[in-house]
């Protein structure tokens, strides 16, 4: 297994107090929990996968992820078992949509 990790500053949207978890890592190979969490505006991602090697591509994911959702005071977690970039957009976006306040 490989642990990443990602920390993105100065977000502009706020999610709403509950977690959400989307995903199974048996079912597309990929689970995310996000939660918001005090982080002074920021929004820190923890990848553990068990493909090594792929640093890059992750960090690429992550960084249109935040372009996408600017988010602030977020915590994410992704358990990978080998997900495509576009399943781990897909569900990242899925878990950001239920949360984002109005």
């Amino acid at each position: 297994m490989e642990t990443l990790v990602f920390r993105f500053e100065n977000g502009q949207r706020h999610l709403k107090a509950s977690p959400q978890l989307v995903g199974v890592v048996s079912s597309g190979n990929l689970e995310v929990l996000i939660e918001p969490a005090a982080l002074n505006g920021a929004c820190s991602i923890e990848i553990k996968t068990a493909a090594r090697g792929f640093g890059a591509i992750w960090e690429a994911v992550m960084g249109d992820f935040h372009k996408r959702w600017q988010l602030a005071d977020t915590r994410i977690a992704i358990n990978d078992m080998g997900a495509t970039p576009a399943v781990v957009s897909l569900r990242l976006d899925q878990a950001v949509e239920a949360m984002v306040a109005p």
